[in-house]
């Protein structure tokens, strides 16, 4: 993704120093054209992000499951929302330190009509386990942080959830795989990571437990 210096502050801070300016965008969603906002300071604010595009048609459709499924990460929430139109009993829920990323996702769900929690990740509950997770995880925080993250958020999977990792070639993607299966045993004991698809440089890892 082209971005400039300042829209790359959305990996970092709640709070981006760029101006807040909105502006519609439209995309195709669970196989819907639709009209989202969108701004600079969030990830991928001219379009669906590459990785994004590869994780979307994995997400599966569920209208009677219920719940809980996360988006990490979410930025303006194409994820959140796809998950929302596609598992509508499912509880979705949308991670992000971007405070400006967070409000779009609400503004976004409402005007499409479906419920989504938008938070930072201190707000989502402690006991709510995840069915599914959903990522194009932030690959340019760095290793430590990223690490960190994963470890945070992979042993919230309930029994039999999965979580779903999408991750550019050339800036990972194969190491993570391989320090997921290295480090994940201590953690989540009973979780196994495979590659699920490969397409456009772009791999996604999956988490599997049980």
């Amino acid at each position: 993704m082209a971005s400039t210096p300042g829209d790359e502050q959305h990996y970092f801070t709640a709070r981006p120093a760029t101006p807040d300016e909105r502006r519609d965008l439209e995309v195709e969603l669970a196989g819907r054209a639709v009209t989202v906002q969108t701004a600079r300071g969030v990830f991928s604010a001219e379009r669906v992000d590459p990785g994004t595009s590869v994780l979307l048609p994995l997400v599966p459709d569920e209208p009677a499951a219920g719940g809980d499924v996360l988006d990490l990460g979410c930025g303006w929430g194409p994820v959140a929302l796809t998950l929302a139109l596609r598992q509508p009993q499912r509880r979705v829920w949308a991670v992000d330190v971007n405070e400006r990323a967070l409000d779009l996702v609400r503004r976004n769900a409402e005007r499409l009509g479906v419920p989504v929690r938008a938070c930072p990740p201190d707000e989502v509950p402690a006991d709510v386990a995840f069915e599914q997770v959903w990522s194009n995880p932030p690959i340019r925080v760095g290793k430590e942080a990223l690490h960190a993250l994963l470890l945070r958020w992979l042993p919230r999977l309930a029994p039999g959830g999965e979580a779903h990792l999408v991750v550019q070639k050339n800036l990972g993607a194969d190491s993570l795989h391989r320090w997921l299966d290295e480090r994940l045993p201590a953690v989540l004991p009973d979780a196994a990571t495979t590659r699920a698809a490969s397409s456009k440089g772009f791999r996604v890892l999956t988490v599997r437990r049980g």
